[in-house]
């Protein structure tokens, strides 16, 4: 199938882009790589009268420190993500993560902004945004706003986006010291979607406890999340006393609305999402105590 007839529009800057969002109003989309829309609107799930392309607008793609963090635009793809020698260094879980995501071909055109706005259940980039307390930027008629991952991703395909603003970037903390990152997925087969999956930022002391840590799951719920109760439990333990095994169960143990499809049931995937978080935590550890 095609897609409905619509009026394509080009802003030179994220201010004309914003612009057009409050002009045009509902009517109104932005695609950036058009990954997870143009199939949708292929197969004429949605129709808009209006699309408007951000892929070209400089200062929403490219990677740099800010403020001693890393910061990425929102136009910036995802293979982009996984050349970049700064993002494998400061964002290493960040950089481990892209190559999960789909085939090569959509990682030459999807975009880091597109995979958070989309806010997929099983997409591997907003658990790894909740693991690492990323910070989502955000531009609309009213000015700049930042929005921390914890209070973004609302529901399935739903962000604490208004309808007139433009993700212009994230920035991630920058990776320092005694710190280790996994991400561990299980899809049915290369490239697709994950039945289960979790992302792992642990930190260590000098002294071998943990002194902070995050485990972002996805595939497992309406929207990824975070097991704050799992990292509460492990808070200031010694590593090498904490079972990996048990990490997982607790992180999956109080978590809501667990999807049943014809991938496996809701049983099924709780037992594959406690697998990942146990076998992303193991490592991420080892990470961590080598310093």
């Amino acid at each position: 199938m095609k897609p409905a007839p619509f009026e394509y529009h080009a802003p030179d800057s994220a201010k004309e882009a914003v612009g057009l969002l409050a002009e045009l109003g509902d009517g109104a989309k932005l695609i950036a790589g058009g990954q997870s829309l143009v199939p949708v609107l292929a197969m004429r799930l949605a129709a808009f009268d209006h699309l408007i392309d951000i892929r070209r607008i400089p200062a929403l793609r490219g990677t740099g420190e800010r403020d001693g963090r890393v910061w990425i635009g929102a136009a910036t793809t995802e293979a982009e993500i996984g050349r970049s020698e700064l993002v494998a260094r400061r964002v290493p879980l960040l950089s481990r993560a892209t190559p999960l995501i789909g085939h090569f071909q959509i990682r030459n055109r999807g975009t880091i902004g597109g995979s958070l706005a989309h806010a997929d259940p099983a997409a591997e980039y907003p658990a790894v945004a909740l693991a690492l307390d990323a910070t989502v930027e955000a531009l609309s008629p009213r000015g700049r706003r930042t929005i921390p991952a914890a209070e973004f991703f609302a529901g399935i395909w739903t962000t604490a986006l208004e309808p007139d603003e433009l993700l212009t970037g994230v920035s991630f903390p920058s990776a320092g010291g005694k710190q280790g990152f996994a991400i561990e997925e299980f899809a049915r087969r290369p490239g697709d979607f994950a039945v289960a999956g979790a992302a792992v930022a642990v930190g260590l002391d000098p002294g071998g406890r943990v002194r902070s840590s995050g485990i972002g799951l996805f595939g497992l719920g309406p929207a990824a999340a975070r097991a704050a109760a799992a990292e509460a439990a492990v808070a200031g333990s010694a590593a090498s006393d904490i079972d990996p095994a048990e990490v997982g169960r607790a992180a999956v143990a109080d978590l809501d609305a667990v999807p049943s499809d014809l991938h496996g049931s809701a049983g099924y995937r709780r037992k594959v999402g406690a697998a990942m978080v146990t076998r992303a935590w193991e490592n991420a550890v080892k990470e961590a105590a080598s310093g």
